[in-house]
């Protein structure tokens, strides 16, 4: 876990308008040496370039992929407006989505093939403190 300010926790960034966040979650396979290859790729040096700027250019503010084990957990921020489906089937068409998301699938427990909202299941909000 990252260590801001002497603390442990990690810094959420501001917006300065309401966003909407969504949760999902998505299992890799029981090997630690494809758990540790799929960090990697996930990495700011790892990734692919066209990845990142889709995910921007479909409308998603930020998001967070965070490892437990074999279990993955996605935070996904995005404008108040943002239409998931409408999204998520034109990120399936941008440069090389189909590519990367192949180049995922042997790590993951997922149909090869299977596009990234197929792969990552939504999650349910069953808590709040605010």
């Amino acid at each position: 876990m990252e260590k801001e300010n002497g603390a442990v926790g990690y810094r959420v960034k501001e917006y300065h308008q309401p966003v909407k966040r969504y949760c999902q979650t998505l299992d890799l396979k029981e090997d630690p040496e494809l758990i540790a290859e799929y960090v990697k790729r996930h990495s700011e040096s790892g990734s692919w370039p066209e990845i990142r700027e889709g995910i921007r250019e479909v409308g998603i503010l930020e998001m967070e992929i965070y490892l437990l084990g074999t279990r993955l957990f996605m935070i996904v921020e995005t404008p108040l407006d943002f239409e998931w489906e409408t999204a998520m089937k034109k990120l399936a068409t941008l440069p090389r989505q189909a590519e990367w998301e192949e180049y995922m699938s042997i790590f993951q427990v997922a149909d090869p093939g299977a596009t990234s909202q197929e792969k990552w299941k939504m999650m349910d909000r069953i808590f709040r403190l605010y």
